[in-house]
């Protein structure tokens, strides 16, 4: 593999697992306090690639990213290329008349110019954004775990825009990330019913809620909220988690929100189409045991999927692109003028915002809602309407009983990835 005339790599604020909470040490912490602390760490890779109308990310296709620096580079172009997501609906931008809430904890200090730094290079119309903070606005501190929340709110919110460039924009910053503070947040989505669609990227491993039988009091109205925000028609999304099959636990360990059945499992993949590698379309995403381009800068993650502890038949109810090799291109701008920039970006909480996007299209191109598409997967892949991913699996170093892809559902990748043109065809 070539190396790098385009880019000086760094790994910024890498943690290899988006649900972050070892499923034992949680596990033991939940029965004894009953608190909750939800968690993100979204992997980025400094790019190196400047931003702007002349930005070379704006010329180089993924292929020639891919033999120039070993990632990929998605952009909107190449994304929207690969799942065959319109640009435009009927003349205006896809998602317009829609409504995107998106839930992260402690916000970023720099959304909305990072966004619309992103929205310049990538050429998108200006994003229409509004901040809420239903607990109060937090103090900024970059200590702690707020950095990694900013990562993750300017991906959401970032790669959102991307897909349904038309869709208003709904930012609900919890105070905190306490599992008190993001009912609040969820609850707020609910009773203002802010979005027709609504993305989740965080969670904690089913191990770390008390037990199956008897959830703490924390998500019991965390559920309560998930199954208002359903009754209201809202499509809810939530990440499968980046931790494999047993989320660090040693067993098969799924994660919340994306085990409530309320709530699309979105899992995670390699998106090799226009990489030029001889690679089926898709992989199931797992740098642990099957990492791609001999891992030329180490392992990042493995999508988790696995039966639910409170639902043995729940898992991954959808995939998406989430391997940072093939990952997307984000801007981060709170990161002091040396570490700004764009960031190759993965996780299988870059599919959650991604799959309510593109929900929030098929929304406006049929003029009506489409509830829970966790319900409607197994009807979709039947059509063809979705692309079944059949080669991979979750294992990890820690547990040796990860899920393989198969023809139809598998914990991993669910019912497949979307082709969201048919989607929109079949269902108008």
């Amino acid at each position: 593999m070539k190396h790098r005339s385009l880019l000086s790599l760094t790994v910024a604020a890498i943690g290899a697992t988006a649900l972050a909470v070892s499923g034992a040490a949680a596990a033991s912490a939940a029965s004894t306090s009953g608190k909750l602390t939800y968690t993100v760490d979204p992997i980025a890779v400094k790019s190196g690639l400047s931003t702007g109308a002349a930005s070379p990310a704006l010329s180089l296709t993924p292929a020639e990213c891919l033999a120039e620096t070993g990632f990929a580079c998605q952009t909107p172009d190449s994304i929207r290329a690969a799942y065959d997501i319109p640009a435009t609906i009927d003349g205006v931008p896809a998602g317009t008349g829609q409504t995107i809430a998106i839930i992260d904890a402690f916000g970023s200090p720099t959304v909305a110019s990072d966004l619309a730094a992103f929205s310049q290079t990538f050429g998108l119309p200006a994003a229409d954004l509004t901040v809420y903070y239903p607990g109060g606005k937090p103090t900024w501190t970059g200590k702690g775990t707020q950095t990694s929340w900013a990562q993750e709110t300017s991906l959401d919110v970032q790669w959102a825009h991307a897909v349904a460039p038309g869709a208003k924009i709904a930012l609900v910053v919890a105070a905190n990330d306490s599992g008190a503070s993001i009912d609040t947040a969820e609850k707020y989505v609910a009773d203002n019913h802010l979005g027709t669609v609504l993305s989740m990227s965080y969670g904690v491993p089913d191990s770390a809620i008390k037990n199956a039988n008897a959830n703490n009091g924390q998500t019991q109205q965390g559920e309560k909220a998930l199954a208002a925000a359903a009754a209201a028609g809202i499509s809810v999304f939530a990440s499968s988690g980046d931790s494999g099959s047993d989320n660090g636990a040693g067993y098969a360990n799924f994660a919340y929100p994306a085990s409530d059945p309320n709530v699309t499992a979105v899992g995670g993949t390699n998106l090799w189409k226009g990489s030029g590698l001889d690679e089926p379309n898709e992989t199931v995403w797992d740098d642990d045991t099957a990492c791609p381009l001999d891992c030329s800068q180490g392992a990042f993650g493995v999508t988790g999927g696995a039966p639910s502890l409170f639902d043995a038949k729940k898992g991954s109810d959808v995939a998406y692109n989430a391997s940072v090799y093939t990952g997307v291109l984000t801007y981060l701008g709170f990161l002091g003028a040396d570490n700004s920039g764009l960031y190759f970006m993965g996780g299988t909480s870059a599919g959650a915002p991604q799959w309510a996007a593109l929900t929030a299209d098929v929304m406006q191109a049929t003029g009506r809602t489409v509830g829970n598409v966790g319900t409607l997967a197994k009807s979709w892949a039947a059509q063809g309407l979705l692309d079944d991913v059949t080669v991979g699996d979750n294992e990890t170093t820690t547990f040796s009983g990860g899920f393989p892809a198969a023809a139809g559902w598998d914990a991993p990748t669910g019912w497949g990835t979307p082709d969201v043109g048919k989607i929109i065809a079949a269902r108008s």
